[in-house]
């Protein structure tokens, strides 16, 4: 769709969803453990409950990157002069506003590019900064950048600001971080930058509290993806047989959210021709949440080709921010 400076260009073949659900869902089920991609939480009553666990208490991980971003955005706009915004998995799009703030006050800032594999998302997303930010084309792109970055990105003079983040990383296991690094130093040139938010390591209670809060909504969120696959692939999983279970790794420095059967049952996923049998305790594990330490990030993104040239963190040292460019 095209609106006088906002864009919505759709690069996802029509069975993607489907196709890619139906491989993500066969492989990590018959997987030990198994799993669930956490990509598959995001419809949309997921993507309401992430926007309420946003807004908790024990949810730190918002609030201390939003604190990073309004310290630290004019300086950031300062250092990258950047032309282009570019935003991976820009959901609401709701923090970037601090950086289009820093960067049309530079005066430097003429496009802004969400990529998110949402289409309603971005379209929302995207007419909302087209409206707030008059002067700004929008160019938003539906794409797994997980798979297809380089040819997403707009390409424009530089230099772009490339902005991943939310902790969305500590999504990946390190296997899927290093690939990931390598696609984003041959995606982004010399003068491009990346702006990547990372969750750091603290006292396991502080990190388990982010991820099983008091009022249940974390468990209404995890047992939600059981809910996306009953409507797509007319499985017949009943969340209230499973318990939401956040533990602290500490030998991998992650959490790991898990759905755990409360009781031996058998659950049948038609679409696939798939019965799963599960025994009392087993456990669905949903997603991982990597946590980070200075050292450790700074090293395995200069093994994945790009050099950090600030770090920043809140005034309680939760969460960084942290710029990097291909070495």
């Amino acid at each position: 769709m095209t609106d006088h400076g906002f864009t919505l260009d759709d690069r996802l073949p029509a069975d993607h969803f489907t196709t890619t659900l139906h491989a993500d869902v066969r492989d990590g089920l018959g997987s030990t453990p198994r799993t669930l991609s956490p990509k598959w939480f995001y419809d949309q009553r997921g993507s309401d409950l992430f926007e309420q666990i946003t807004r908790l208490p024990e949810y730190y991980l918002t609030r201390a990157e939003q604190e990073i971003l309004t310290r630290r955005a004019p300086e950031i706009a300062t250092l990258t002069r950047a032309t282009t915004l570019i935003e991976l998995g820009s959901g609401s799009s709701r923090k970037t506003r601090l950086l289009l703030d820093a960067l049309t006050a530079a005066g430097t800032l003429r496009r802004y590019a969400p990529l998110d594999v949402s289409a309603p998302a971005l379209e929302a997303a995207g007419a909302a900064i087209h409206l707030d930010y008059p002067g700004l084309t929008v160019s938003a792109t539906v794409a797994d950048f997980e798979s297809d970055l380089a040819p997403s990105l707009p390409d424009e003079p530089g230099p772009r600001l490339l902005a991943f983040l939310g902790s969305t990383i500590g999504n990946f296991d390190e296997r899927q971080r290093r690939a990931f690094y390598r696609t984003l130093s041959r995606a982004l040139s010399g003068d491009d930058v990346l702006l990547l938010g990372a969750d750091l390591v603290k006292e396991p209670e502080t990190l388990v509290r982010a991820y099983d809060d008091a009022a249940g909504v974390t468990a209404a969120f995890n047992r939600n993806v059981l809910h996306v696959l009953n409507r797509e692939l007319g499985a017949d999983f009943d969340p209230d047989l499973f318990d939401h279970v956040a533990r602290w790794d500490p030998e991998f420095e992650r959490i790991e959210m898990r759905l755990r059967a409360r009781a031996p049952q058998t659950v049948k996923i038609p679409d696939l021709d798939l019965t799963l049998d599960l025994a009392a305790g087993e456990d669905l594990r949903t997603e991982l949440s990597c946590k980070f330490r200075r050292d450790t990030l700074t090293a395995e993104l200069a093994r994945g080709g790009l050099t950090v040239r600030h770090w920043w963190t809140d005034p309680a040292a939760r969460f960084a921010l942290l710029m990097a460019v291909p070495n």
